[in-house]
């Protein structure tokens, strides 16, 4: 990626983003931040990202990409969206919500927190207390 692309404002405004986080602003980091974070929201996956930053000729290597999202999911830069055992979405919205998964085209939109009312919710089994409630809303296309 060329970072002379970016503005001084843009690349100060990731590396501000970073460390507030608690995060050193390496150049892949921000490179990384700056696909992920300068289009609005969105998922991903560590794939799908890989590939976005190959085509733009950021040449980071897969575990590069898988270090970085877990590093950001730690950070509160990211969150997590798992619809299944074997795929999960990283998502810039970190505000809560929850998601429709249109599963042919797997893509996931946001819906907002209070367009989804659960009228009762589980007790927690003893010694553990309920830390959030995810949902994700299975679509098809017709």
């Amino acid at each position: 990626m060329n970072f002379d692309a970016l503005s001084p404002e843009q690349i100060d405004r990731l590396r501000d983003k970073l460390r507030a986080s608690g995060l050193r602003s390496t150049r892949p980091r921000l490179a990384l931040a700056h696909l992920l974070f300068g289009a609005g929201n969105r998922h991903v996956t560590a794939e799908s990202l890989h590939e976005e930053a190959r085509k733009v000729g950021l040449g980071v290597s897969q575990a590069t990409i898988y270090n970085t999202l877990n590093q950001f999911l730690s950070a509160g830069l990211l969150s997590e969206v798992i619809v299944d055992p074997a795929r999960s979405y990283f998502d810039t919205n970190v505000t809560e919500h929850h998601h429709f998964f249109i599963e042919n085209e797997t893509r996931l939109i946001d819906i907002p927190l209070n367009e989804v009312v659960l009228s009762t919710v589980p007790d927690a089994p003893e010694g553990y207390d309920l830390a959030g409630v995810d949902v994700v809303i299975r679509l098809d296309r017709r």
